[in-house]
Order: structure tokens, then sequence, then C-alpha cells
């Protein structure tokens, strides 16, 4: 029941800012013990978890990617964000968003189906 969809550009000029939109249907984003991911994957490599935000608000971010991440959501209408900052050519990836709880039995997950990113010039 729970979906996810990512949407934003798909190109994205070094130096400059990806932004990207996680739109959620089926449940609130508010809704205690829920994360809500972004994950990535450059060409050729594994997955990379980048961030999430709780449903409380709170943001956990990788070490690695902190200085240039930032999360957020909009309650309104169920979605939340992804900015990432002074991007660079190795920042391309498919990325997508997901979540998961352990608040019921069994425990969730849901992926989005992802969306390409490149990022040159």
């Amino acid at each position: 029941q729970v979906q996810l969809q990512e949407s934003g550009p798909g190109l994205v000029k070094p130096s400059q800012t990806l932004s990207l939109t996680c739109t959620v249907s089926g449940v609130s984003i508010t809704t205690n013990y829920y994360y809500w991911s972004w994950v990535r994957q450059p060409p050729g490599k594994g997955l990379e978890w980048i961030g999430y935000i709780a449903g409380s608000g709170s943001t956990y971010y990788r070490p690695s990617l902190k200085s240039r991440i930032s999360i957020s959501r909009d309650t309104s209408k169920n979605q939340f964000t992804l900015q990432l900052s002074s991007v660079t050519p190795e920042d391309t990836a498919v990325y997508y968003c997901a979540y998961n709880t352990l608040a019921t039995m069994p425990p969730r997950e849901r992926w989005g189906q992802g969306t390409q990113v490149i990022v040159s010039s």
C-alpha cells in the first residue's frame, strides 16, 4: 500500500545543488518509528545509504557526505527532499528513496523505482 516516487532533474552541472523529491502515499511521513531514506548507486558500484529523516523529524547523514547533505520534508504534501550541494561527476548515480520500520509485525520496507542523475557540464 505504501508507495514512493522520486522526482527531480536528471542532469545537474558541477558545483550546483542537486535537489530530489520523494512523494509518499499510503502512510504519513510523520509516523513514529518510520525512517525515510535516500540511497544511491553509482555506475558499476553498490548501493550507498546517504541519509534519512525520521517520522519525528530527526535526521542522520552518512558521515562522508554530511557537510553537503540536507534532508527535509513537507508534511502538508507528504514529501521529503534531498539536497546535495557542490556536486561533482562522482555524484552521478541512480538515486532511490525508501522507507523502513520495525514498528510493525513483520518489519516493512519499500523502495521507489529510482531516478538517474548525471552530473556533467
